[in-house]
């Protein structure tokens, strides 16, 4: 059996420079500890990571050889949410969704729920594939649910 580079190190976006390759990740698959991934140059690697954490657009895994691994955010099928954004988007984050925020227009996963009730609050939505990097949790998680009532 072939043993694959293993990934155990996370730089942050601004923090590393010079990747030797790359993953393209959507957001679901950027949240992990342990899993094997293949790089866009066909390079299969071992993320082992202490802990679950979710990975950021321009984070880079450090191999153990010292290569670094940049990820980069995969389109994927979203909501762009346009309209009254503030009251829109107290809505979105009291159902507690992964939401990116942007000057113009918001951008959540696709969910044919959200949509309608949106709708019905009077949000302009359109379908778009584009890479989804939503806010981060503001005590410092990663995602929405990391966190108790």
């Amino acid at each position: 059996m072939t043993e694959l580079p293993i990934a155990q190190t996370l730089h942050r976006k601004g923090q590393w420079q010079g990747p030797a390759d790359w993953v393209r990740l959507d957001y679901e698959a950027r949240f992990l500890r342990r899993k094997r991934l293949e790089t866009g140059g066909g390079m299969p690697l071992l993320v082992d990571l202490a802990q679950t954490v979710s990975l950021d657009h321009g984070d880079a895994l450090e191999l153990s050889d010292g290569r670094l691994v940049e990820v980069i955010a995969a389109p994927e099928p979203l909501l762009e949410v346009r309209g009254d954004l503030a009251r829109l988007a107290w809505h979105i984050g009291n159902r507690h969704t992964p939401c990116q925020i942007e000057a113009d227009r918001l951008l959540i996963q696709a969910d044919h729920v959200l949509r309608e009730m949106l709708e019905r609050l009077g949000a302009e939505i359109a379908a778009v594939e584009a890479p989804f990097t939503p806010e981060r949790g503001a005590y410092g998680h990663g995602r929405t649910h990391a966190h108790a009532h």
